[in-house]
C-alpha cells in the first residue's frame, strides 16, 4: 500500500530534531550553524530568509558534503511547511551530519521571526 506524504513526513519526524522559528533564531545566534533553505530556487529568489543559503532538497546531501566537511556544525532547514526540511534532515543524518535541526512552522512565521 502506498503511504500519503503526510504519513511518511510524520514517519520521518520520529528522527528529527523540530524547533520552532523563535528557538532556531536564537540557537543560530549563538551557534556558528548554518541556516538552509532546501526550496526550489524559484522559491527562494521569490522571498528568502537573510543569511540563509538555498540548497534544493534534491541537491542537498551532494551539495552538503562538498559544501560542510565538519559534521558537528549545527545545521538548521527550513522550507515553505517543514515537509522537505523534514525529509532534508533524515537524509543528512544518514550522510553523517549529527546536529541537524528542522524549523517546523510555515514560512510566513520563519519571515515573522527572522525579520
Amino acid at each position: 500500500m502506498l503511504k500519503s506524504i503526510p504519513e511518511l513526513v510524520k514517519q520521518a519526524s520520529a528522527n528529527v530534531r523540530k524547533i520552532s522559528a523563535a528557538q532556531a533564531q536564537q540557537e543560530i545566534a549563538d551557534k556558528h550553524a548554518l541556516l538552509i533553505d532546501v526550496r526550489e530556487p524559484a522559491e527562494h529568489q521569490q522571498q528568502a530568509i537573510s543569511g540563509s543559503i538555498n540548497i534544493p532538497r534534491g541537491i542537498l546531501e551532494m551539495q552538503m558534503v562538498e559544501r560542510e566537511k565538519d559534521p558537528k556544525r549545527p545545521i538548521y532547514l527550513h522550507c515553505a511547511t517543514a515537509g522537505r526540511a523534514t525529509f532534508a534532515a533524515e537524509q543528512l543524518a544518514r550522510v553523517g551530519y549529527e546536529d541537524v535541526s528542522v524549523i517546523s512552522c510555515k514560512f510566513a512565521d520563519i519571515v515573522q521571526e527572522f525579520k
